[in-house]
């Protein structure tokens, strides 16, 4: 949504069908289409997002819950040489603790959202900024990761109903279980807009 707010018409993959998603949209392995480079060469640019459960910090919150932890493999090499190979511009997002190449960083406080949700970019060969953090003006911030109504140990807790989320994310047209994985548009809108003055 945030690269559509930019200016771009987004095209979407996904290898699971994606119901609400509201653009273009391809169900198929998103690796598998970054071998097809006469199909990427009808795009400006590729934004990836691969995988996250295996570096993130909240796959140790499931483990205290009794839950188990991914064994998802780690997809970040096999989607940066996908994009490199695709010879276009790109973007590869992921949470903090992921090992991308010289990331930016982007915060929700900088937004003004509820949400502090860092998440760092890979731009290949583009020069773009991040944004600064606001952590102290933002105040309390609704968790957006778990379960719903989960008291954190040490503090915090996550949204208590799906609107709390969606208005800390403004996103109003995902569930549960896909706001826990979303970007905030803000994020993308921002990252979009400069995306747009270097092509």
């Amino acid at each position: 949504m945030g690269y559509h707010r930019a200016g771009f018409e987004v095209t979407g993959v996904d290898n699971i069908y994606q119901k609400r998603y509201p653009f273009n949209f391809i169900q198929a392995d998103a690796v598998d289409i970054l071998k097809d480079h006469t199909f990427l060469r009808k795009f400006d640019v590729i934004a990836a997002s691969p995988p996250c459960q295996t570096h993130s910090i909240t796959k140790f919150l499931t483990k205290a819950q009794g839950g188990a932890l991914s064994n998802r493999k780690n997809m970040i090499p096999a989607t940066r040489e996908g994009l490199m190979m695709a010879n276009r511009p790109w973007i590869m997002e992921n949470v903090e603790y992921a090992p991308l190449k010289n990331p930016i960083l982007v915060c929700g406080s900088a937004f003004g959202l509820k949400v502090r949700r860092h998440r760092i970019f890979e731009t290949g060969e583009m020069s773009l900024v991040g944004t600064s953090c606001y952590h102290k003006e933002q105040g309390r911030v609704v968790g957006v990761y778990g379960q719903l109504r989960d008291s954190i140990p040490g503090g915090g807790k996550t949204a208590e109903t799906v609107e709390e989320a969606q208005e800390a994310m403004r996103i109003d047209w995902m569930i549960w279980s896909e706001l826990v994985e979303a970007i905030p548009p803000a994020y993308t809108e921002f990252l979009g807009k400069q995306i747009i003055q270097k092509l």
